[in-house]
């Protein structure tokens, strides 16, 4: 189990774990959970940037913050890059913060490949998380309660994995001093410039119990009931010797159990992790894998076939247990919605293993500030207010937290503040880079499920 080792944080371990005599705080108390998935967009250009902006200390932070509010054209470039990423990093922290969720799965969080180095994890909680944050945007007053995880994982990742193939068939095989190119991106198992580019973390107010987590990095795609090697434009996508070995998930698929204790004893929430390649940049093979990952879970959650994990375990999700499907999906569920094979997720959104009052119901999860931004930036979308991502033709419901039909889910949310709601800096200000997107936080939306026990 990988703990961030904060005084407050292992305080708040205590708490919730064994009990106290505030009754505020017991954790018999604790009957409703809020399970969240956030594209944080912290892509950078290598894993010691991110854990370098993680390590600095909120005087810093405010140092370079009001430099660059104050003057950022005199700034050195280096400072005015790290001041703009600070105030992203902020602002999502903010997010957090003015959401509160007890289990967190965010995307797009780089590691070092394996992830068994936790220093950015620990940075994010020391310096972020466990300060204060202004609901409004760089240099507001800071008007956000703190927020502790005590329990934190990263996964290992197959982004910037190389593989030794030409994968993209462009010709040429990648090399490891091709790392930080297109080149190496291409050929690596899943798309990054570096090995735990775009990975994701796990942050938790209970435990996660590593023992029984499963992993499916190298599960491979011809395993998958039903896969066959790409046929595009009259042949086959991979040579045959690289279809043997091609995996599944671009990322990983891992299978976190959460141990939630209540009243009546010990609940286990198997919270289903995955980041699928994007359905695009390519001639139709990425549409294909995309829609491949979304079919892993939704057969791993009907028991449809045996899956091997990284560890040699072989089977599926127990049937009857709880669980929620997290992350960016890169996938819409409404036809017509994107880019991708809509049909794939609309399948598993209509499957009764799913909570219907969540993915066809009166808990679709939906913001006000969708359904003003598909006024401009998507208004052929059938649902507008279920968007979750913004793209340069438009928004998708891409991300998604769809909980098993055996959890009672009281709200959902997405959190994206219109023009007139409070937190509405936190997503557009004019004072930043370009004023939107990942400059501010993220070009993605959070989105929570509540599962009252």
């Amino acid at each position: 189990m990988k703990l961030l080792k904060t005084a407050a944080a292992l305080a708040v371990g205590v708490a919730l774990l064994t009990g106290c005599n505030d009754d505020d705080v017991k954790y018999v108390d604790h009957t409703e959970v809020k399970i969240a998935t956030y594209n944080l967009s912290f892509d950078r250009n290598t894993f010691e940037d991110l854990v370098a902006e993680m390590a600095l200390t909120s005087a810093q932070q405010t140092a370079l913050v009001e430099t660059y509010l104050e003057d950022r054209d005199a700034m050195a470039p280096a400072d005015k890059t790290t001041a703009e990423k600070v105030i992203q990093i902020r602002n999502v922290a903010a997010i957090i913060q003015k959401t509160r969720p007890d289990v967190l799965m965010m995307g797009e969080y780089n590691n070092d490949g394996t992830g068994e180095d936790l220093s950015a994890l620990k940075g994010f909680q020391t310096n972020y998380l466990s300060v204060a944050q202004s609901l409004d945007g760089a240099g507001g007053e800071a008007n956000l309660e703190p927020i502790e995880y005590p329990f934190a994982e990263s996964y290992g990742t197959n982004t910037g994995r190389l593989s030794g193939f030409d994968l993209n068939n462009d010709g040429y095989v990648a090399k490891k001093e091709d790392v930080n190119s297109f080149n190496y991106a291409n050929d690596s198992w899943g798309f990054g410039k570096y090995h735990g580019q775009y990975a994701f973390a796990l942050m938790s107010k209970y435990e996660i119990d590593t023992k029984n987590t499963r992993t499916f990095q190298n599960f491979k795609w011809k395993d998958l009931e039903g896969a066959e090697n790409p046929f595009l434009d009259g042949e086959n996508w991979y040579t045959d010797e690289e279809w043997q070995l091609m995996t599944l998930s671009s990322k990983n698929h891992v299978d976190a159990p959460i141990l939630v204790p209540t009243k009546d004893g010990t609940e286990t929430i198997h919270i289903l992790m995955s980041h699928p390649t994007p359905p695009v940049f390519d001639t139709g093979k990425n549409l294909l894998q995309n829609a491949a990952e979304v079919e892993f879970w939704h057969s791993y959650v009907t028991n449809a076939q045996d899956f091997y994990d990284d560890a040699g375990k072989t089977g599926a999700l127990t049937e009857g247990a709880h669980f929620v499907i997290v992350g960016d999906q890169n996938l819409d569920a409404a036809t017509g919605a994107g880019d991708g094979m809509t049909e794939v997720m609309a399948a598993l959104h209509a499957d009764p293993v799913v909570n219907q009052n969540v993915t066809n119901g009166d808990l679709y999860p939906t913001s006000y500030g969708a359904a003003e931004y598909a006024v401009e930036g998507s208004p052929n979308h059938p649902y507008p207010n279920r968007i979750t991502a913004e793209f340069g033709s438009g928004g998708i419901n891409a991300d998604h937290a769809i909980p098993s039909a055996s959890l009672n889910i009281v709200d959902s949310g997405v959190y994206w503040q219109a023009t007139y709601e409070e937190g509405r800096l936190l997503f557009n200000d004019d004072r930043i880079g370009g004023g939107k997107k990942k400059d501010i936080s993220s070009d993605h939306r959070m989105v929570w499920v509540k599962a009252q026990f």
